[in-house]
């Protein structure tokens, strides 16, 4: 019931939450709980350390400032015991010591690994820094957009870009990689068309076309602009860095003076101050943003590798992908369906199968990925090391007995014994319901043959010899049952996904022939669109809007993926009881991105209750909240827009002043008496066609909330401000709409309401 957000404060979410405010007053042990976090509010719950941050002296660092242990559990089980000092690293600076920043890439890693597969299983060492440049398996995995698990390249966006590029160089990535960021992105269709021939490539001078040739024509590099300056104004390199950092930094007074200096030495080069004013004015935007083309390669680098191995050793690179990302479910998922997608069986941790990592087992439908025991949630490595040794070395275990007489009793406590039967991994000794039902008595049996084995205590039986046959005590089990549900539950928890089923599975048949798309492949380019997809319900997380009003962020899953839902207030209000983890939704919504975060904003859902038979399914009445409309400006236009009227003037240096209807310019066909105006404020940047598409965006939620009310819009510009009346559109303001507006513009702009007034 408290919402989440920046800033938010007990006393804050006690104003803003009715239902939380309802609580406190009527249940005891809530204000109690209240009255005990009111007295450790704003306190430091721990001592936050850099995530790369490495403090480096000549001297033994404790001369120089006070250190302390930080206990953190490392990589391969136990303690780290880092040492860190206790001074921030602002007060390192000032004390004189270097920090140095070693960010560690999690790729790196999934390459090392993947070389050591590969090698393992061909016999021939890889090294991938001796890979060809130019495969073409690689760039046909990459103009199919089929990169997912490829560093750099494996978003929404870039991956549509990477599919139109279609790159046929190493060049063609490495340019996508610096280009693809806010400002430059801008440039990305010329690019593209240029290199496919679609556009023609042009040069801003002939002088330039050497420099600009293989970014065809574009400014992509930082590089770039130095050679210019250097080509055009017969600058220095050094100089030339000098001119891009005050272009970056964007100083009036400094960018004068190297304006000045640009075009003096261009005409001392023979061209023209003409020519030269406007090469400098056409570098001028590309140098804030440029990227270092050494950063860009390194990444194109990384990015081209692990392309190379996805498309030339696809069931190694996924394995090792898998052992590097173990701990994080989203990424186990994904790789998951991936593995689907290309024919790969994904299979489930056996004792008698897996090794500690992801390993491949060849059968007779092709290689297969096998689930490694240290991938199993509670279960490290330490814990099944010696077990995958014992085995090895005397073979697979044949019963629970077995398991417990040769299993390392001392590494086996209660947890991972537990975790390892719920996963599956102890399958093959046993139903895994009847087992975790008996796991203290596996324990303490598995306890007792260690003692003996380690006490080297002889038994009757060793005084005949081998006269007498030993008859193995068997586990006396108690048989235990549970349901498929839960099973599948026990595998989501400890493996990240489901590996006997999918419980959404036995859905599918009753909710096919409703939908429109699949949660697994919503992309940007059907952003704004009304689709209908459904699933299960996997994650589940409600939040206020600054009303106090309650909203739901949930994560949809279906066999392909899984998708963000936004169901907003008017929507969840009377659909409580249907956003709850594990329940299987019909949803109907438009497609919203943020960046490369997709989500469905929903407009309609529908509930499906599973009966006692597999294929019993009761779907419910769709619930229905608002249409959809149009508002005449709806993906076209400029920003800012050309049709709206427009007030001119200068902007200071102060905070713009609310748009009020005092300063708007009236339109004749604005009614006298409104009962509620909604102001937006939005801030112009170097990158018109992101700003045009959030422009868009906000028409696109405008237009699904019609109601009486004006919107006035006001639009900072780096020289002036425009002040526009949306004269076309209508809206009905309300904390829905707000919230929505509040969650697509974040920190690019601001929105607020008035909600009644006489004009």
């Amino acid at each position: 019931m408290i919402p989440f957000g920046p800033n938010m404060t007990l006393d804050k979410a006690l104003e803003e939450n009715a239902e939380l405010r309802e609580s406190v007053t009527s249940d005891g042990t809530v204000q109690k709980i209240i009255d005990a976090a009111r007295q450790v509010s704003g306190l430091s719950r721990h001592a936050s350390t850099h995530a790369a941050g490495v403090v480096i002296s000549k001297d033994p660092l404790a001369l120089h400032a006070p250190l302390q242990r930080l206990n953190r559990e490392s990589s391969g089980g136990g303690k780290a015991n880092l040492v860190m000092t206790q001074f921030t690293m602002e007060d390192i600076g000032l004390i004189g010591l270097l920090k140095m920043d070693f960010l560690g890439l999690a790729n790196l890693t999934i390459l090392s690994l993947a070389q050591k597969i590969i090698g393992e299983r061909s016999g021939r060492p890889l090294d991938v820094h001796r890979i060809p440049l130019s495969d073409l398996k690689t760039f046909e995995l990459l103009a199919a957009g089929e990169t997912m698990g490829v560093f750099q390249l494996e978003g929404v966006g870039m991956r549509r870009y990477i599919k139109e590029l279609k790159p046929t160089h190493f060049t063609d990535i490495a340019a996508m990689v610096a280009l693809y960021r806010p400002g430059p992105m801008e440039q990305i269709p010329r690019f593209i068309k240029s290199k496919h021939g679609e556009e023609p490539i042009t040069y801003p001078h002939p002088a330039l076309e050497e420099i600009l040739e293989e970014t065809y024509g574009v400014i992509v590099y930082q590089e770039q602009v130095l050679f210019i300056a250097r080509t055009f104004s017969g600058f220095s390199l050094g100089q030339a860095d000098i001119l891009r950092k005050a272009m970056g930094k964007k100083n009036p007074e400094v960018m004068q003076k190297q304006k000045q200096n640009f075009i003096a030495g261009a005409l001392k080069n023979g061209y023209t101050e003409d020519l030269a004013a406007e090469i400098f004015g056409l570098i001028e935007p590309f140098a804030g943003y440029a990227f270092n083309k050494a950063h860009a390669v390194s990444y194109a680098l990384i990015a081209y590798q692990t392309a190379y191995l996805k498309a030339n050793y696809p069931v190694e690179y996924m394995a090792a992908f898998l052992a590097t990302q173990c701990d994080v479910a989203e990424k186990v998922a994904a790789a998951a369906t991936e593995c689907r997608r290309l024919g790969t069986e994904l299979l489930p941790p056996d004792v008698n199968s897996s090794g500690v990592n992801f390993t491949i087992e060849d059968g007779s439908s092709g290689p297969a990925i096998r689930f490694g025991l240290a991938a199993i949630k509670n279960v490290g490595e330490a814990a099944v090391s010696a077990l995958v040794e014992e085995r090895l070395r005397n073979g697979s275990f044949r019963s629970i007995e077995e398991f417990c007489r040769r299993a390392d009793a001392s590494c086996m406590n209660r947890r991972v014994l537990e975790s390892l039967i719920k996963a599956g991994a102890l399958d093959s000794l046993g139903e895994r319901a009847t087992l975790l039902h008996n796991a203290g008595r596996v324990l303490e049996f598995a306890d007792r043959e260690r003692k003996i084995r380690d006490s080297g205590q002889s038994t009757l039986f060793d005084l005949f010899g081998g006269v007498a046959e030993a008859v193995p005590m068997a586990l006396e089990l108690e048989t235990s049952t549970v349901s498929l549900n839960e099973l599948l539950t026990w595998e989501k928890d400890l493996l990240g996904l489901y590996i006997s089923a999918h419980p959404y599975s036995r859905f599918v048949a009753h909710t096919e022939n409703d939908t429109t798309a699949l949660c697994g492949e919503i992309s940007d380019e059907l952003e704004g669109q009304v689709v209908t997809l459904a699933g299960m319900v996997v994650t589940a997380r409600a939040s206020q809007t600054r009303d106090g009003n309650t909203f739901m962020n949930v994560e949809l899953e279906d066999l392909n993926g899984r998708i963000e839902i936004i169901a907003w207030p008017r929507l969840y209000s009377q659909t409580k009881e249907f956003w709850q983890e594990g329940n299987v939704l019909l949803v109907e919504g438009k497609v919203v991105f943020r960046g490369d975060r997709g989500s469905i904003h929903a407009d309609a859902v529908k509930l499906y209750q599973p009966g006692i038979a597999e294929d019993d399914i009761q779907a419910g009445q769709m619930v229905r909240v608002k249409p959809h409309g149009g508002n005449g400006f709806r993906n076209r236009g400029s920003f800012p827009p050309k049709k709206a009227a427009v007030v001119k003037q200068k902007v200071s240096r102060e905070e713009p002043a609310p748009v009020t209807q005092n300063n708007i310019q009236k339109d004749k066909e604005t009614p006298q008496v409104m009962s509620s105006c909604l102001n937006i404020i939005l801030s112009q940047t170097e990158n018109s066609v992101a700003d045009l598409k959030l422009f868009n965006r906000v028409l696109d939620i405008l237009s699904i909330y019609p109601g009486p009310g004006n919107v006035n819009l006001q639009i900072t510009c780096p020289d002036r401000l425009y002040r526009l009346k949306l004269s076309r559109v209508r809206v009905i303001c309300n904390d829905e709409l707000m919230a929505e507006l509040e969650t697509l513009l974040g920190s690019a702009g601001k929105v607020s309401y008035e909600t009644s007034g006489q004009h």
